[in-house]
């Protein structure tokens, strides 16, 4: 883990820190924070074809915007060439606003205003469940099932399933993550077969386009076009990968934060009302998808730094939220922080996350019914904390409360 100024690639120092790796919990945002202050640009050599890194909070959302000549052939530096065929991820341009446009009525704010009643009364179901044992392992018995469930219901389909469901999805991301493509395989089968189930079901007896997203994906076309079999189901494995990993990941961060600064989990006790800002913060302090990869179409030039066609740039989305050019102290939680809704946790330009609302609404709904139910509680004690590299978050966070 360094930057060697006196090695260059371009002109540019290299860096050859692993951000892949597991470590002790908040190592990557200490090695971030580190490659940020070495330089504006780097070149890091730590992946087969390098690449290029954006570090700095202007730049960042800057890059964001070169959406014309920079694509998501890369989706992540860490792995260019690695991954399951995405949608609407991999498409851009026009191709990518159509199919964005069919699945952005079933993510927008009115849509997720409408879903609140239900992700509430789901998440208070589930915290009754786990208050009268005092203890949970939160990220693998909570924070796994609660986005499962909002997943499932947006879908149409039965939030009953989401204990299978997640016995499923968690094989299918710990198998990719580890390179064990065959487990990988048995595992996305079983989700596959499942939603060819469910859009088979749909065929046969469609649902109201308007709430039931399986129904409208069946129902939907593109120039007067039906969306593939194949289409259909690779939208769903997307929803699914984008979703449910990332949310877990967000509410183990918080709640470990929660656990261990105890004024700032009395404080959203006693002013509720903070829920909103807080939540922010914790994007801001604890963005668990800290890159996103682009590949250069074409030769040029970003503002001194020199590209060329086919070159992979990072685009540090964590750096971003921790830099201090941007915000001041900024590796501290600061519940009153003035624009902390400014982070770029959610990624920018027209492959901003399609499910930032519906994340929002998720982790604010958690805040604001946790904790009138288990408002104090600790994480266990010898417990030692690791995150995973490549996209953060905690294997495992054991709590303990007074039942």
């Amino acid at each position: 883990m360094s930057v060697d100024s006196t090695e260059t690639f371009r002109g540019l120092p290299v860096s050859h820190t692993d951000f892949t790796s597991y470590t002790e919990i908040y190592e990557h945002y200490r090695r971030l924070d580190a490659d940020r202050e070495a330089a504006r640009f780097q070149f890091n050599d730590t992946t087969e074809r390098g690449f290029f890194m954006l570090q700095r909070y202007d730049d960042v959302q800057r890059g964001f915007q070169q959406h014309a000549t920079w694509t998501t052939a890369v989706r992540s530096a860490l792995n260019p060439g690695i991954g399951e065929p995405l949608l609407p991820q991999d498409l851009n341009g026009s191709a990518h606003q159509k199919l964005r446009k069919i699945l952005n009525q079933f993510f927008s704010p009115v849509a997720i205003r409408r879903m609140e009643p239900q992700a509430r009364a789901r998440c208070i179901e589930l915290i009754e469940e786990l208050r009268p044992a005092g203890r949970c392992d939160f990220v693998q018995e909570f924070a796994i099932r609660f986005p499962t469930d909002l997943f499932l219901s947006i879908l149409g389909l039965p939030t009953s399933d989401g204990e299978k469901f997640v016995v499923w999805s968690e094989e299918f991301f710990a198998a990719m993550l580890s390179g064990d493509m065959s487990t990988a395989t048995v595992a996305k089968k079983n989700i596959m077969d499942y939603f060819t189930e469910a859009v088979n079901e749909r065929r046969a007896h469609p649902g109201d386009p308007d709430v039931d997203m399986v129904s409208r994906l069946v129902q939907a076309d593109i120039d007067g076009e039906a969306l593939s079999h194949d289409d259909i189901l690779t939208i769903l494995l997307t929803l699914m990968l984008a979703g449910l990993d990332t949310t877990r990941s967000a509410l183990g961060y918080i709640f470990t934060h929660l656990a261990q600064h105890p004024e700032d989990r009395q404080r959203l006790i006693d002013e509720p009302e903070m829920v909103p800002k807080a939540m922010e913060e914790f994007l801001r302090l604890y963005p668990l998808v800290f890159q996103a990869g682009r590949e250069v179409q074409e030769d040029g030039e970003f503002d001194g730094l020199q590209l060329a066609k086919g070159d992979v740039v990072w685009i540090g989305i964590a750096q971003a939220n921790r830099d201090p050019r941007k915000y001041d102290d900024p590796d501290t939680f600061d519940m009153d922080r003035h624009g902390a809704s400014t982070h770029l946790a959610f990624g920018g330009g027209p492959h901003r996350c399609l499910g930032m609302h519906l994340a929002r609404m998720g982790i604010k709904v958690v805040l604001e019914e946790w904790h009138p139910r288990i408002p104090d509680y600790r994480i266990s004690d010898g417990v030692e904390l690791t995150e995973r590299g490549g996209q953060l978050t905690l294997p495992t966070l054991p709590l303990e409360w007074e039942a």
